[in-house]
């Protein structure tokens, strides 16, 4: 098994390759080679995470120089858990963005530039997930920042090349802290091998670990948009098409904060930053969730109440605990395949209207009954609705922090509870105003350019909607609902997980025990 470790990377870069290739020909084999790369990377996921749960991690060296003088890539339960649900999500959004392709027939810039685009940066977030050494974490960024740029200023409008600046200034800020931060560690200890560095923090100077950590913790909070590194994150993600959009909110802030419970639990466990983090948790939570309540575009609330659930995440995280870390993990899993759900609906929405604002909307659930269900099941579960796993999610994360006690951890919990209730009160607003209200001065199936009373439009379209596109949508929609139904062996999961992650043993002997 630990030859095929590096298949979910080096598969999606030779596809991608190979499709570069082809350029703007033979457009079915060019949908056929993206779906079945992915399709093939989400069953190799698979068996991976069956693999390291039974067995413990595995270790694959790179050109033959085995750790820690080699780059080797990692496959314990974390890493494998998060490739199992990232290929899953990419692969229905890679089979989204295919019908929707053709269902525009826009097939050439798609096929030679979208895809590979996209190949490129599913590559750079398997590699980030596996990756055992700090510079090849390094190197995993920017292969899907690079991947991300593209998709991010695809089609070239002018809102998304302003959108595009801003996120590539973001991403070069945070790649040169990365960088510096890499500088200090290697110089502080020799080696960037994170199993090495778990072994050589612990005779670290005090003073320069805290360097490290906060460095690297502050890289990793801009590519996270965790509070206040994340004001670039609503300006930029709306603009992009909707299957990128939908897997940059998935996925790429996920990234990030997979970084941090990495890193946190293998390389500074139980540190001094945990309180700071409880702070920027629960800021991340309030100020996140306060931003979505106030827009009236439905990609600007998603966008807003992405930033706001990091802030659960970095609860658990902060907690230092395996209560608290189980049910940050759980809470990532659910909130990539939900997240990515509600953009990819959005998108279906502003395809039959032609708009995502709320005030230019109304009458949906009659007109489109099916993309209703579609938005109001992933909305509940984004909510915490019982018994979804959005509920469970911040249930562990509660109960976490009810064992911890103390006054910060008491108002993260209170915080948790008002932050869910406002992104209830956020979803219903679009769901009354988009979907239930009835479209105002004209029956369903019409547009209509103004209401007087409210001065505000309310538009429903004819636009004939793809089974294809619907189906690809439902599928992921059912993929956040398996969770609720699968809660108990996922919820297992993420304890052995966090039990993992917080023994550190483990990895440590996995890597360093082939290299020395």
């Amino acid at each position: 098994m630990e030859s095929v470790i590096s298949v979910p990377v080096l598969l999606p870069l030779l596809a991608a390759g190979v499709k570069l290739a082809i350029g703007g020909r033979l457009r079915r084999l060019q949908s056929l080679i993206s779906v079945v790369t992915l399709a093939v990377t989400v069953v190799v996921s698979m068996l991976l995470l069956v693999e390291v749960d039974a067995h413990g991690p595995m270790v694959t060296s790179l050109g033959g120089w085995p750790a820690p003088l080699g780059i080797c890539l990692v496959a314990d339960r974390l890493s494998t858990l998060m490739l199992v649900v990232s290929s899953s999500v990419t692969l229905c959004v890679m089979a989204y963005s295919v019908v929707n392709a053709y269902a525009d027939q826009e097939h050439d810039a798609p096929m030679a530039i979208f895809h590979p685009a996209f190949l490129v940066m599913i590559a750079g977030v398997a590699d980030a997930f596996l990756s055992g050494d700090l510079f090849n974490l390094f190197v995993a960024f920017e292969m899907l920042l690079s991947g991300s740029y593209v998709l991010l200023t695809f089609g070239g409008t002018l809102s998304r090349i302003r959108a595009g600046a801003t996120y590539t200034v973001m991403g070069l800020a945070s790649s040169m802290l990365f960088l510096f931060a890499l500088a200090i560690v290697y110089a502080a200890t020799g080696t960037l091998s994170i199993a090495q560095l778990a072994v050589r923090f612990a005779t670290l100077d005090v003073h320069v670990k805290l360097l490290v950590e906060l460095t690297l913790l502050l890289t990793f909070a801009i590519k996270a948009a965790i509070f206040p590194m994340s004001a670039w994150l609503p300006d930029s993600y709306p603009t992009a098409p909707a299957p990128a959009t939908a897997v940059f909110a998935g996925l790429l802030t996920k990234v990030g904060v997979y970084s941090i419970i990495r890193l946190e639990a293998l390389l500074f466990p139980g540190g001094p930053v945990a309180t700071l983090l409880m702070y920027v948790a629960l800021a991340t939570m309030l100020v996140g969730v306060l931003g979505a309540v106030a827009q009236t575009d439905i990609k600007r609330m998603l966008s807003f109440t992405l930033v706001s659930h990091i802030g659960y995440m970095v609860f658990g995280v902060a907690l230092s605990t395996v209560q608290g870390l189980a049910g940050a993990v759980f809470y990532v899993v659910h909130h990539i395949t939900v997240q990515t759900s509600l953009f990819l609906v959005t998108g279906l929405i502003e395809r039959r209207t032609g708009s995502t604002s709320v005030n230019r909307l109304g009458g949906l659930m009659r007109a489109t009954p099916l993309i209703a269900v579609l938005f109001f099941v992933p909305a509940m579960n984004l909510s915490g609705i019982p018994p979804m796993s959005g509920f469970l999610g911040k249930l562990a994360l509660v109960q976490a922090g009810l064992s911890e006690g103390g006054p910060l951890p008491l108002t993260l919990v209170a915080a948790g509870l008002v932050t869910s209730l406002l992104t209830l009160y956020a979803v219903a607003k679009v769901w009354g105003k988009a979907f239930w209200r009835a479209p105002q001065g004209g029956p369903a199936g019409a547009v209509v350019e103004s209401d007087e009373s409210t001065g505000a439009d309310a538009i429903v379209t004819t636009t004939a909607m793809p089974a294809p596109l619907l189906g690809a949508t439902a599928a992921l929609v059912a993929l956040g609902l398996s969770f609720t139904v699968l809660a108990g062996p996922l919820s297992s999961l993420a304890e052995r997980t966090a039990g993992e992650l917080m023994a550190r043993d483990p990895y440590i002997s996995a890597v360093l025990g082939r290299g020395m």
